[in-house]
């Protein structure tokens, strides 16, 4: 038996009467009334349903409402509020609260008794949670994908619950920004996010910041995907960082041909049909070869939902990650019952803003630009014409628009000019048109005048 397997053993032999503690939880309750000030720490830990016994959850719901509603609590307005909460029965009335105040010292360990009983109460939801996966394993009418989801998806909200966000003091925020400022400032004249690769994009975004969701839109054909790809070749193989690729319209192996053309600058037919020259081989040879050596990951699960890409990213942070691409969004599935599909496509937005915040790490999603834009004489993308927009223009930090204004017109000598337009940029400019090329063989961009294009 390995030492994981003993280990398992021996947590699963714990009985439930071991999740949970009725002297701490007394001990908490009696702190905040011999000292109510203790109250606003402690409730940033524990909530009423993380108490074990049901009188301890009305006692504490009681002091949350007083405190709401701000009035005193002591024994005799929390027994007052039980009576109008029709609970006073159920929890031993004043004298109980008495003397749970009388068997506390001092309120200085209220907040070890707080994080004890938010402790044990996950432990009883993670026994609840692996119960329902046994069943749920069982159930033979769901198949293994949706099980395994499920099942994830019972962990998955209570690691969420962990991790709440409470009021710090200006001061604290104060000093972490100094230090931040400091850093920049010894390194002047480089980004201070991740680059894109596109200098003429950097200068105005500054490169892609951790925690920003950003969206690269346009319509079918414009570039969307070799722009994003463009961006984890940079990010991948240049900066040597840690890139999550979810493709939803493409193979794996489709992406990385698309890696291979813009490394190699091969077009992609040659690549998929291997006609080529013996130069060129060595040159796809070599790509493959550093391709192989890169931290680039891609998963090319159809209609992903969010809580599923949400999973694989908290895996892969284990390791290090540092740029998440989805390509594309509104071939996502929210895996939620809605009534319509902007009320999905809000959901799956608002989750991805999410993912970007939770880990930390810049996520950029190309997306679609509805037809309307076609009958339009101003073919000029504006916020409105996201697809089944829902609130994409109001969760993304920065929203950018891809055109190739004269790509119909074969013999036009600006053909190959493409405009990206950032319209939204929730921490700095906006900007009506950035000029770049697309070399379409490749699906590649690149700047349009050479001292912008990257050393």
């Amino acid at each position: 038996m390995s030492d994981q397997d003993q280990y398992m053993s021996s947590e699963s032999d714990l009985l439930p009467g071991q999740l949970f503690d009725r002297d701490m939880e007394e001990a908490l309750i009696g702190a905040v009334l011999i000292n109510p000030d203790v109250y606003l720490d402690v409730s940033q830990i524990v909530e009423a349903n993380d108490f074990y016994y049901k009188s301890h959850q009305y006692i504490w719901e009681a002091i949350q409402h007083l405190y709401a509603t701000e009035r005193s609590f002591d024994a005799l307005t929390i027994r007052n509020e039980l009576i109008a909460q029709n609970h006073a029965d159920d929890t031993g009335g004043v004298d109980y609260l008495a003397g749970l105040a009388n068997r506390v010292p001092s309120s200085l360990h209220a907040e070890y008794y707080a994080k004890s009983i938010n402790d044990l109460a996950i432990r009883r939801r993670l026994l609840a949670s692996a119960n329902d996966i046994a069943k749920l394993a069982y159930r033979k009418d769901f198949d293994i994908d949706t099980t395994i989801e499920m099942a994830e998806q019972s962990v998955f909200g209570i690691g969420e619950s962990r991790y709440k966000s409470g009021l710090v003091p200006v001061r604290n925020v104060v000093r972490d920004y100094i230090e931040r400022l400091s850093e920049k400032s010894m390194h002047t004249g480089e980004l201070s996010g991740l680059g894109t690769g596109l200098r003429s994009v950097d200068v105005v975004l500054d490169g892609l910041h951790a925690s920003d969701f950003s969206i690269v839109a346009g319509r079918p054909g414009m570039g969307k995907t070799g722009f994003l790809i463009g961006i984890a070749r940079h990010v991948g193989l240049e900066l040597k960082r840690n890139v999550a690729i979810f493709s939803l319209e493409m193979s794996s192996e489709q992406v990385l041909e698309r890696l291979v053309a813009q490394m190699t600058e091969i077009d992609s037919q040659k690549l998929r049909s291997a006609r080529m020259s013996n130069r060129e081989m060595d040159l796809a040879m070599h790509a493959l070869e550093l391709l192989s050596e890169a931290h680039i990951y891609v998963d090319d699960t159809p209609a992903i939902t969010p809580m599923q890409l949400h999973t694989k990213c908290l895996r892969l942070k284990e390791q290090g990650l540092d740029l998440v691409i989805v390509d594309y969004l509104q071939l996502m599935s929210g895996g939620v019952r809605t009534e319509n599909r902007v009320q999905e496509v809000s959901y799956i937005s608002r989750a991805l803003k999410g993912l970007a915040r939770d880990l930390d790490v810049p996520v950029l999603a190309a997306a679609q630009l509805s037809r309307a834009i076609e009958s339009r004489q101003d073919k000029n993308p504006v916020l409105s014409d996201l697809r089944e927009s829902g609130s994409l223009e109001q969760d993304a930090d920065i929203v950018m628009f891809i055109s190739r204004p004269h790509q119909s017109e074969k013999d036009h000598p600006d053909r190959n000019k493409a405009k990206l337009s950032i319209a939204k940029h929730r921490n700095g400019p906006v900007h009506s048109g950035i000029e770049l090329v697309f070399i379409e063989p490749l699906a590649m961009f690149h700047d349009l005048y050479r001292g912008q294009i990257p050393e």
